[in-house]
Order: structure tokens, then sequence, then C-alpha cells
């Protein structure tokens, strides 16, 4: 990242996030954060599980949580972790996010000053749509 960049509040929540994640087994926190269209900011972290499976990322966490308020457009997300390996949504919340919005912001910010804004539907350029899976 060439510079200091100016902390926006929806990176902010994302690294509030990251200090609650629950990571017994792999050690890696990641905080998430969205931005609905109404300003609205909801934040999740990790949380792991002894059955590896149950784990839900911080991705879906916070958008989850938004959905469940009732907010589904779903404009922006931060994904903080400590380098640029540890903010790349795996497979499962990229197909989550693309589902709200492909065209959706998304922060990868890393504790050690990495920095990269990219699109939901460029991390996942060929996802299940929604048509697709409807019975006609």
């Amino acid at each position: 990242m060439a510079g200091k960049e100016k902390q926006s509040p929806l990176v902010d929540a994302a690294k509030k996030a990251r200090l609650h994640a629950y990571s017994p087994y792999s050690g890696v926190k990641i905080g998430a954060a969205v931005l609905t269209s109404d300003g609205k900011i909801f934040s999740g972290a990790n949380i792991e599980n002894a059955s590896y499976g149950l784990a839900c990322c911080a991705e879906r966490t916070a958008m989850f949580k938004a959905v469940s308020e009732g907010h589904r457009d779903i404009v922006a997300m931060a994904v903080v972790g400590k380098s640029a390996d540890f903010t790349r949504p795996c497979g499962a919340c990229r197909q989550v996010m693309v589902e709200f919005n492909p065209r959706m912001k998304v922060l990868r910010r890393g504790l050690d000053g990495f920095a990269e804004n990219v699109t939901a539907g460029s991390l996942l350029p060929a996802p299940f749509k929604p048509p697709e899976l409807s019975k006609k």
C-alpha cells in the first residue's frame, strides 16, 4: 500500500470485529464488516468449531447479521486479516456475496499494510444464480 490510507468506518468496524474472532484451532483471526445502502454497518468475526465444517467465516457472519436484520442491499464489505493471504474470501463466502450483490465493493486489508479493492463478482466470475435454480 502506497502511503497511509484514510481509515474508513467500514474498515475500522472490520478491524474491531477481528478482535472477537474465535479461532483456537487455526489461530487465524479475520474481521469483516458490511455496509448497506441505507448506511448501516454490520460486522462479524470468524468462528471456528472442533467439527471444522461447522465453522463460519467472518464475511458470512457479517452478511448474515445484516440479512437477518432485514438489510439485503449490501453495497460494500471490508475484510481484515493479518496479510493478503488472510483477506481472500473462501468460495462459500464469495457465493453468498454475489447472491446479494455481484457489484459489492470488497475492501481487502492486511494488518501488514496490504490493501486491495475488488468487486464480489470479480472474486467469483461464474457463480450459481437464483434464476438457474428456480423450478420452471
